[in-house]
């Protein structure tokens, strides 16, 4: 890996620690029968492990220790991460959107903990990069197929434009499609997570971006 992603300004350290990094000159396509035989696998391997969601209460705590530490009940609005782990316990298996949005998913079911996939072309950095800092008063963004996403008092990412993503829910804004060429790929974790181990889940998360949508990976900054 070569180069640096995007800086961010991690304004809350005592509740979440991120791991980010960036893929650059990637290919985006509609599907990939290699990606969909990863998936799969990932899948039946977890069934494996966990034969319904309350078996897998240890997969899923780290996730759920970030959301309260964030102010956010995890039984009320779950992880994104758990979410997928739901759905592929209860047999439903995942939707697919594009393969750099289905490695992004893949990922988050690898390493356990929420993740955010953003076009980085879309990304508004001044020279400092982006922040992580609670919403401001009324606060919102357009959500990927979803009504605004509200963030008011929660944590989430912004740059000049304003807000773009949380550990829930990405913006229309910086979302990921076939015309995208360079990701910003963010991993959230909870604030107790030590550096060896936020930085091994970003290089599993990184390996499987570069797998499917090729490119070249950034390091894994940790912030």
């Amino acid at each position: 890996m070569t180069g640096s992603p995007i800086a961010i300004d991690n304004t809350l350290p005592d509740r979440v620690r991120l791991a980010a990094f960036e893929v650059r000159g990637i290919e985006v396509r509609e599907r990939s029968d290699e990606l969909l035989s990863a998936v799969e696998t990932e899948m039946d391997r977890l069934r494996g492990l966990y034969p319904d969601p309350p078996s897998a209460a240890e997969w899923t705590e780290p996730a759920r220790r970030l959301y309260r530490a964030l102010g956010i009940d995890p039984s009320r609005r779950r992880p994104s991460s758990e979410a997928l782990l739901r759905r592929v316990l209860q047999g439903k298996g995942l939707y697919t959107v594009n393969t750099a949005v289905d490695a992004a998913n893949l990922a988050s079911l690898r390493i356990a903990l929420p993740v955010g996939l953003y076009d980085r072309e879309a990304i508004v950095a001044n020279e400092s990069g982006v922040v992580l800092r609670l919403g401001r008063t009324g606060e919102s963004y357009d959500g990927i197929r979803k009504d605004p996403i509200h963030v008011e008092d929660r944590p989430t990412l912004a740059d000049e434009t304003g807000a773009f993503g949380n550990p829930s829910s990405d913006s229309a804004r910086t979302q990921v499609g076939l015309e995208t060429k360079t990701i910003l790929f963010v991993v959230y974790a909870p604030a107790d997570t030590t550096e060896d181990a936020l930085r091994e889940r970003g290089l599993i998360a990184s390996d499987t971006m570069v797998r499917f949508v090729g490119g070249s990976g950034t390091q894994v900054c940790l912030a």
